[in-house]
């Protein structure tokens, strides 16, 4: 696949998967054998309802999720994404309880794509930035 549409599988993801909530595109999106290494770790090995249960668990906790790409830099078969993610905090995230309130946290993933699916994905949150808005901890 060209690095164009690498990144258009990656705007979809984004979009449509984690923004939309459309669960019925996993099987179109995410190699059978993916490995989301947020959950099985650095090199680990998963399965596409390991990142079925990464998007309920978010879904669950975060209510009217939306994510933005704001850029994406790719070569080859891998495309970093810099991305916003924006919702109602109504359940755990980062180990802080629910409290309603709106937040804005920003994320780079490197997302690695294998005949036109994912077959990696790593995110790096801005945790800090995220924890303080939801615990009204002060900068």
């Amino acid at each position: 696949m060209s690095i164009e549409a690498n990144k258009a599988l990656v705007e979809r993801y984004y979009h449509e998967l984690v923004s939309e909530q459309r669960i019925d595109l996993v099987e179109e999106l995410i190699a059978e054998d993916a490995a989301d290494e947020t959950l099985v770790g650095p090199g680990g090995s998963g399965t596409r309802e390991d990142f079925r249960d990464h998007l309920r668990g978010l879904w669950a906790n975060v209510q009217d999720v939306k994510a933005t790409v704001e850029d994406l830099v790719a070569e080859g078969d891998r495309v970093i994404a810099f991305w916003r993610i924006e919702g109602v905090h109504v359940g755990p995230v980062f180990g802080v309880p629910a409290t309603g309130r709106s937040f804005t946290g920003h994320s780079i993933s490197t997302l690695t794509i294998r005949d036109g699916k994912v077959v990696r994905y790593n995110v790096l949150p801005d945790r800090l930035g995220i924890i303080r808005q939801l615990a009204a901890v002060p900068v």
